[in-house]
């Protein structure tokens, strides 16, 4: 893929991502894992996992990240240009329009719309990465392996979806999100050492 593919393809992508970096990046998983085959789900995702790991939006992390590893230095110069260049020529543009539009009818109902469909694109790379994270198939695989064979073989078939180490810790992880003031920081911190310790 030449450079000038890659930074098209990372124009839309930050063109039509619109509901922030987890929506572009199921745009992503589409185009450079399924499409493509530049990358393979669990390279993406471990790479997803790492963008929004570190500081800044985590669709910029991803575009450079994505870029470096496949084309090293310009590639990720390209693609986070392509990512970000959407998104600054569109600023421009609503902040000189957008006042003088913004309580029209015709608007709001496009927002109206805008807005379920953004939840639904964040909603599928939420339960992506949940399936790449606590499973050992991957959604498709996993969804068909539970159609098939969990009426035949329901104890076999839960044992060989589920990875049970990692499923416990997301339980635990909930629990104290949800129950104590721990910055969500450290919770990343202690995720990233249960890897290195027992996976």
């Amino acid at each position: 893929m030449s450079f000038l593919q890659l930074f098209f393809i990372f124009f839309y992508i930050g063109l039509f991502a619109i509901g922030g970096g987890l929506v572009g990046a199921t745009f992503v998983q589409h185009i450079l894992v399924e499409k493509y085959a530049l990358l393979t789900q669990e390279k993406f995702f471990a790479m997803l996992a790492v963008s929004e790991s570190t500081p800044g939006p985590i669709g910029i992390n991803l575009a450079t990240y994505i870029g470096t590893e496949l084309y090293g230095f310009g590639g990720g110069l390209v693609t986070t240009i392509g990512e970000v260049l959407p998104s600054f020529i569109v600023i421009l543009i609503i902040a000189k329009f957008f006042s003088k539009f913004n309580e029209r009818p015709l608007v709001k109902s496009v927002m109206s719309f805008v807005r379920p469909a953004c939840s639904g694109l964040i909603l599928v790379a939420l339960l992506n990465v949940f399936t790449i994270s606590i499973c050992k198939l991957n959604m498709y695989e996993s969804f068909s392996l539970l159609w098939n064979e969990l009426c035949t073989t329901p104890a076999k078939t839960v044992s060989v979806l589920f990875d049970w180490k990692t499923l416990l810790f997301y339980a635990v992880d909930l629990i104290i999100l949800f129950k104590t003031k721990l910055h969500p920081v450290v919770i990343v911190v202690l995720g990233a050492v249960f890897g290195v310790l027992f996976l």
